[in-house]
């Protein structure tokens, strides 16, 4: 983990497209960065712990002469062993000969670096890529391929590879297997990276490696062979959003951009999917599945981190609506857990990125049980996209700071139209459907007046940032919402922060209760409301500090109130964007880095 770019092409081209190429994978975390490049003089190789500019640093220090056409480069998040130079990538072999790069866990990494220790290799690194690297020079005679495929037959786990080696200057070699790999291709010029916005910058066509490929690189052309040596004739799609969305186009962050991006990402995300003359939804992506749809009686929603309170949200969006049994799962301990699915059951995957290791392993295991399983995801082509039966992509551009935002809040709107879209072959009425459609139209209008008032949420923010700890109140629909805008606090401002529904409070949690533990309470004007006003009154009485988001005003110490008709099923959306800007104003008095926070990473690509 966590970036791969890498380049076969033109010299003049070569180190930009690497290191603009890793700066736009920083959003991803790391902690290291590397960089191996062909010259006449043999292979140069720079490495710098800490971020890319070090990298940058070091290489106008030491610049590399005589450059060639082909090199391959590395932004890591630690896994095995410390950020230090030795465990920077790339990771080369005994002999400096083979020079990789890797995303990805080795699992069986010790066995064969043991069985390596035997044959007199020295290891020089604590990573598991250095096995890598060993093992296919020890397997090399010559052909750089053919060493590739036979050391990739002995690997488990999961790796995206890039792979150069000293004896054959011309040729780059790329690898597959449960981690991204995207390959870019324009006249004379093929470029890798774990995602595109790497390569848009140098081309928008793009091929999307599937597991246990194998791409060979050769002077700007390339082949594409399975791990069986049987070659592939892959299509190239056409990425429709430029390097310009990928910016922060004067915002301070990209946080805050995307979640003032949300607006037009509500209205992306039910573009032409509402049938207003039938109260009915339309997803192209689930054309082919509708008739499977009628036998459904169950829905299990999977999702990991922000994905997984998205998927909360669901489930009770699915069960009010749908007539049917929903079920969410954290994606990490679905195959560990007695599931029993059958063609009556719909999974619905949920992913940003499209990359998640946790949530592949789960379609996987859900695929074979027999369930019917569909996608919903924002990256056109990853892995989710391709591996489930069906799906509905998210529309809302790329999302580039790590903490998710708008993806959050389109997955949920996205999640109500499904569930509206099953409700209305279980018994939903035109009426009440007709009624929450016109809501959802509205939304982004909401969100925009919301958005208008950053100012005053900013003055909670002003109110907590000292604290050490925070608790989140919710109900019902609020209860993920909670849950959500409490990891939002954990991840931007690294406060700890716990997400409750306010029935737990007198079960435990209320022991915390104290001056130095301000609460934040969702206290939405619904059908519960009394109860949330009862759990509030709780707190002050043992000396809480109570902040309360609602459409009400209530008897707390401090009031956010926005007055909305608009449906219950979206007033949590609403609170839910209150949340992550006192998250974002409060990592930003706390002084914290915003868009890439200490030890995490966008895409979580290993287990």
């Amino acid at each position: 983990m966590c970036g791969i770019v890498a380049y076969n092409g033109q010299g003049k081209f070569l180190l930009d497209t690497l290191l603009n190429g890793l700066r736009r994978l920083e959003y991803r975390g790391y902690d290291s960065a590397g960089i191996a490049v062909y010259t006449t003089k043999g292979v140069y190789t720079q490495k710098a712990v800490g971020k890319v500019l070090k990298l940058e640093q070091a290489l106008e220090k030491h610049p590399p002469s005589h450059i060639g056409s082909i090199g391959i480069a590395h932004t890591r998040w630690a896994t095995h062993g410390a950020p230090t130079i030795k465990n920077a990538h790339p990771q080369v072999s005994f002999d400096k000969k083979i020079y990789v790069v890797h995303n990805g866990i080795i699992e069986n990494y010790k066995v064969l670096k043991s069985k390596l220790e035997k044959t007199g290799i020295k290891f020089t690194s604590e990573t598991d890529t250095e096995v890598i690297a060993q093992l296919i020079s020890f397997l090399y005679h010559g052909d750089l391929r053919k060493a590739v495929m036979e050391a990739v037959s002995m690997l488990t786990g999961a790796f995206a590879l890039a792979i150069i080696s000293l004896d054959e200057p011309d040729r780059l070699i790329g690898v597959k297997m449960a981690s991204p790999l995207v390959v870019g291709v324009k006249q004379n010029e093929v470029i890798m990276a774990s995602d595109v916005s790497a390569i848009i910058d140098r081309t928008k066509n793009v091929i999307f490696l599937e597991d246990g490929e194998i791409i060979d690189i050769k002077g700007g052309s390339y082949e594409i062979i399975g791990f069986d040596n049987v070659y592939k004739k892959k299509d190239i799609s056409h990425i429709d959003w430029n390097i310009e969305d990928a910016s922060k186009e004067g915002f301070a962050h990209y946080l805050l951009k995307e979640i003032m991006e949300q607006p037009q990402a509500v209205t992306d995300s039910i573009r032409g999917r509402i049938v207003s003359s039938s109260a009915d939804v339309k997803f192209g992506g689930l054309i082919d599945i509708i008739p499977q749809l009628k036998n459904i009686n169950r829905v299990v929603l999977l999702g990991i981190g922000t994905t997984y309170f998205a998927a909360k949200l669901g489930e009770l969006y699915f069960n009010s609506l749908a007539n049917t049994v929903a079920n969410s799962v954290l994606s990490s301990e679905f195959r560990y857990s007695k599931n029993k699915l059958d063609g009556n059951t719909w999974v619905i995957a949920i992913s940003q990125s499209g990359e998640t290791a946790d949530t592949i392993a789960a379609i996987n295991e859900a695929k074979r049980q027999g369930a019917l399983v569909t996608g919903i995801v924002n990256v056109v082509g990853s892995t989710v996209s391709r591996i489930t039966k069906a799906g509905v992509y998210n529309h809302i551009g790329p999302e580039i700071s790590v903490a998710s935002t708008k993806a959050f809040t389109s997955q949920s709107v996205i999640l109500l139209l499904h569930a509206i879209l099953l409700g209305r072959q279980e018994g939903l009425s035109f009426s009440e459907a007709n009624k929450i459609l016109e809501a959802v139209k509205l939304l982004p209008n909401y969100i925009k007046d919301l958005l208008q008032r950053r100012e005053e949420i900013k003055q909670i923010a002003e109110k907590i940032y000292k604290y050490q700890s925070v608790l989140y109140i919710g109900r019902q629909l609020n209860y993920p919402i909670a849950q959500e805008g409490a990891l939002k606090m954990k991840e931007l401002a690294y406060i700890h922060a716990e997400g409750l529904s306010g029935g737990e409070l007198k079960h435990g949690p209320i022991a915390l209760i104290d001056k130095k533990m301000p609460v934040i309470a969702l206290a939405t004007n619904d059908n519960i409301s009394e109860k949330m006003m009862g759990n509030i009154s709780e707190i002050k009485a043992r000396g809480g500090t109570v902040i309360a988001i609602n459409n009400v005003n209530s008897p707390v110490d401090l009031n956010f109130t926005f007055k909305t008709e608009i449906s219950y099923l979206l007033q949590p959306l609403l609170n839910n964007i209150v949340l992550q800007l006192i998250a974002y104003y409060t990592a930003q008095l706390r002084g914290t880095d915003i868009d890439r926070p200490r030890n995490l990473a966008k895409s979580v690509t290993v287990e």
